[in-house]
């Protein structure tokens, strides 16, 4: 279960190509796309880098990401993001990438979409004042 996987297409797929000829090494985190893109969106709403600001305008901020429209939930500051449940397999033709050059890869077999992966919260986030 993860938030990405390595047969993304679109900005993904870009981005882990350009990562592993300079790096030689996996982009394996979508993680720190979404943290920027939702962050940097939230500063010009906030017109500010004040974290208190910033924070407040995070809050049920929706924007695009590479996986779609996401949405940090208010009440607890919980990306709302679809999911993806992949298999370790051999790589193949359709599924080439193979992380670490294993010849092994991680085959996309289901996606949930943020109104299925979000599951309640009973978070009593304090806000600063």
């Amino acid at each position: 279960m993860a938030y990405s996987h390595y047969h993304m297409p679109g900005e993904m797929a870009k981005w882990m190509q350009g990562f592993k000829a300079k790096f030689k090494d996996d982009f394996f985190t979508g993680a720190v796309a979404h943290a920027f893109s939702g962050l940097s969106q939230a500063m010009a709403n906030a017109k500010s880098t004040d974290p208190v600001k910033v924070a407040k305008a995070f809050e049920g901020l929706k924007y695009k990401s590479f996986s779609g429209e996401v949405e940090m939930r208010k009440a607890d500051h919980q990306l709302q993001q679809p999911l993806y449940i992949t298999r370790w397999q051999k790589a193949d033709a359709k599924h080439a990438y193979s992380p670490e050059n294993t010849g092994m890869t991680l085959v996309p077999v289901a996606e949930y979409p943020n109104y299925v992966s979000s599951t309640p919260t009973s978070c009593a986030m304090k806000r600063p004042s």
